[in-house]
């Protein structure tokens, strides 16, 4: 894929984006860069005559000056700094990946994404804040910063990761305002593939409906699976019990062949004891429900850490790269965590970011 999302020229001006390359070159498979993202690397390091050159010319010439040339330098060399006290990073021009991880960042999202290498991340799991149904401390964000956090997702997941997106809509002026919709198109003009529209089902609402009522009670969000191509990893989790485990079918064993024939066959498995779950998963809510941490119910709109950890299971492996962009209270981190995941956490809230880090900090 070519690492200049949406092809668009002010991306590879964007200094930012032409550093994380540049922190990253040796790990980079340059050949599927364009020659424009290739002439702005030469740009910015300092190698000339390299406009009408072709672009495997142009690639031997930046490996070649990539091996004595100082301004292919790595992150240690940029202004990173580590608080060892609360495990949280604050500043940074280019994050090297190791530096950051099973780490906390206190940045906006859009910002600190744009920082991340390319194809490190391996899942993300997040719910992020829509249509202004909380206060998170006064942060909110809009339209614009949305979608720029969903291409910069796009760039940096791996090629077969995950991006489980947990959203609603907010019913405004007697409508629902189609926010989920509108960011779900998103993430497939960014290049992500809709692997799964799945239903986070609760067991309860905060405003129930009324028989004066013109609209039944919404006790659900969409949780949406995107992939970046081909996936990956699915360890889909069998918890549904089967009425009829250890029974094969009744009469004859049966295969029916290309032409439409029946053929009897031993070849029939019993039915198991149990099977994949559906695609609509049910948890309850509330204090005591949501998370074992009762510290956590001091962010105002936190998600079951069971639905985090089914996620997790279902999509990574132990050892993968866990991504939550809204932090928040920590859930997608600590959960991770719990489960030999690694794990980056992104928020613009410092507070957040501390409750956060205390709760991490016990598992």
């Amino acid at each position: 894929m070519s690492f200049l999302l949406n092809n668009k020229k002010n991306e590879v001006n964007n200094m930012s984006y032409i550093n994380s390359i540049i922190c990253n070159i040796e790990d980079m498979d340059l050949t599927k860069l364009t020659k424009q993202e290739l002439l702005a690397i030469c740009e910015e390091v300092g190698i000339k005559g390299c406009k009408s050159k072709n672009k495997n010319d142009i690639i031997k010439l930046i490996n070649t000056n990539s091996q004595k040339n100082t301004e292919f330098k790595d992150c240690e060399d940029e202004n990173i700094v580590i608080e060892n006290s609360n495990n949280k990073i604050t500043e940074n021009n280019c994050f090297e990946i190791d530096k950051v991880i099973n780490k906390i960042i206190n940045k906006d999202s859009e910002t600190a994404l744009k920082e991340i290498p390319s194809n490190t991340i391996d899942l993300t799991v997040t719910s992020p804040p829509y249509d202004n149904i909380r206060d998170y401390n006064g942060y909110n964000f809009d339209d614009k910063s949305t979608n720029n956090i969903i291409s910069e997702l796009f760039r940096i997941t791996k090629e077969g990761g995950v991006a489980v997106w947990i959203v609603g809509d907010a019913t405004i002026n007697g409508g629902e305002t189609g926010t989920s919709f509108r960011q779900a198109l998103k993430f497939i003009e960014s290049g992500f593939k809709l692997h799964d529209t799945m239903i986070y089902e609760k067991n309860t609402s905060s405003f129930p409906a009324k028989k004066t009522g013109n609209r039944y009670t919404q006790i659900f969000e969409y949780m949406f699976v995107f992939c970046k191509g081909k996936i990956n990893t699915s360890n889909l989790i069998c918890d549904k019990p089967n009425k009829w485990a250890g029974h094969t079918n009744w009469g004859k064993n049966t295969n029916r062949l290309k032409n439409g024939e029946l053929q009897e066959t031993t070849d029939i498995k019993p039915v198991p004891d149990f099977s994949p779950r559906n695609n609509i998963w049910h948890y309850n809510i509330g204090k005591g429900f949501n998370s074992s941490d009762k510290e956590s119910h001091e962010h105002p709109a936190i998600f079951p850490e069971k639905l985090a950890e089914d996620h997790i299971l279902t999509w990574s492996n132990e050892g993968d790269i866990v991504l939550d962009p809204f932090l928040g209270s920590g859930t997608t981190c600590k959960m991770a965590k719990k489960n030999n995941r690694k794990y980056i956490g992104i928020d613009i809230s410092e507070t957040y970011c501390k409750l956060a880090e205390s709760i991490i900090a016990k598992y």
